[in-house]
């Protein structure tokens, strides 16, 4: 049966690396005969949480921009996967912007149940995921039906494009098939 996945990416380069493993899990994910979009956050209108919580009871944001419907996207997906760099040892503020204005769907009834993550980094060093992958972690446990999947994550790698070769290509798209 062929699910909905919806890949979010929250890196503001032009050609960045956390793109091309998000492309590459597309890719998989799609000739597995899965539908997938492809979202960036960069250029998206999407301010702070101000922490109100009148989204818990209207299971809407009171903030009018890009993150209400792409909160609904993220709410009717079947799969969703996350892709950003690492900056200092965590996510990308973007993407953790973004994911603090997920905040109405904690009651709402979502359907993802599969989340995975892709990140990249300059640092080579294995350990350098530990920050961002903690974070995603917490972010999923508030979603009691749904469970962190799968991590990819590309050390080593800085300038926009140096992923190229890179292994962790393949895992991505590896990743993407089995989704």
């Amino acid at each position: 049966m062929s699910k909905n996945v919806l890949i979010v990416t929250g890196s503001l380069r032009a050609n960045s690396n956390s793109d091309a493993l998000a492309a590459a899990f597309a890719r998989g994910t799609a000739e597995a005969g899965n539908t997938v979009e492809t979202v960036s956050l960069k250029g998206k209108d999407i301010g702070f949480c101000t922490g109100c919580l009148a989204c818990q009871k209207t299971r809407k944001c009171v903030i009018a921009d890009d993150a209400v419907a792409l909160a609904e996207q993220v709410k009717n997906a079947d799969v969703l996967v996350l892709a950003g760099p690492v900056y200092y040892y965590s996510v990308s503020g973007l993407l953790k912007t973004f994911l603090d204005r997920c905040n109405p769907l904690f009651v709402s009834d979502y359907k993802f149940r599969e989340v995975y993550f892709l990140t990249t980094a300059a640092d080579a060093d294995d350990d350098a995921k530990n920050g961002p992958v903690e974070a995603i972690k917490g972010w999923v446990a508030c979603f009691e039906r749904a469970r962190l999947a799968g991590v990819v994550f590309a050390g080593g790698v800085d300038a926009p494009g140096e992923i190229r070769g890179h292994k962790a290509l393949e895992s991505a798209y590896m990743m993407g098939k089995q989704a």
